[in-house]
C-alpha cells in the first residue's frame, strides 16, 4: 500500500468508528486537503475543494472511493502548483500527503483554572452534597444521590433497632 493510500484510509476512517477506509466523506476530504496543505487558501480554497469532491463522487453518491480521490488530485494539483507539468505538479502533491495522518487540532481540554479547581475539589464540600463521594473523593453513583429507604419496620435514626423481643 503506498503512503498516499495510508494518508486516504486514516482520513477517511476518521470521526466514524464505523468506517472502512474504502470510501471518503466530503467533510473528511476537506479536512485531509486542509491539513496536509492542498488547500492553501488562495489558490486552493474550501469551495474549490467541495467543487472537485462533488465533481468526482457519483451522483447521488456521499462518499469517494480511492480511484475517484486520485482524479480529485489530479484536478487539484494543476491548481495548487500553477505553472508545473501535471505529473510534477501531481507528485507535489502527494508529496504533500504521504505519512499524514488526522490530528485533533482544536479539541477541548479540561481547564485547570482557580475557579474549576476549586469547584471540583471534592474535599471542601459540605452538608448533603459531601455524602456522594467517599473518602477517597471518588463519587458514589446512585448511592450517594437518593436517600435509601429502611424498611425493617424501626424509626429512622432509632438507636435500639434490632433489639426487640422476637417472641411476642
Amino acid at each position: 500500500m503506498s503512503g498516499v493510500e495510508e494518508t486516504f484510509r486514516k482520513f477517511a476512517t476518521y470521526g466514524d468508528t464505523a468506517a472502512s477506509g474504502n470510501d471518503m466523506t466530503g467533510k473528511n476530504f476537506s479536512k485531509m486537503c486542509k491539513e496536509c496543505g492542498v488547500m492553501d487558501g488562495k489558490a486552493v480554497t474550501s469551495t474549490d475543494v467541495d467543487i472537485v469532491f462533488n465533481k468526482v463522487k457519483t451522483k447521488g453518491a456521499r462518499t469517494i472511493t480511492f480511484a475517484q480521490f486520485q482524479q480529485a488530485m489530479k484536478e487539484l494539483c494543476g491548481k495548487r502548483f500553477k505553472g508545473k507539468a501535471p505529473e510534477e505538479a501531481l507528485e507535489a502533491v502527494y508529496g504533500l500527503l504521504e505519512g499524514k495522518e488526522p490530528a485533533n487540532v482544536g479539541v477541548t481540554k479540561a481547564t485547570k483554572a482557580g475557579a474549576v479547581e476549586r469547584l471540583t475539589d471534592t474535599s471542601k464540600y459540605t452538608g448533603s452534597h459531601k455524602e456522594r463521594f467517599d473518602e477517597s473523593g471518588k463519587g458514589k453513583g446512585l448511592a450517594g444521590r437518593e436517600e435509601l429507604t429502611d424498611n425493617s419496620g424501626y424509626v429512622g435514626a432509632y438507636k435500639g433497632a434490632g433489639t426487640y423481643d422476637k417472641t411476642h
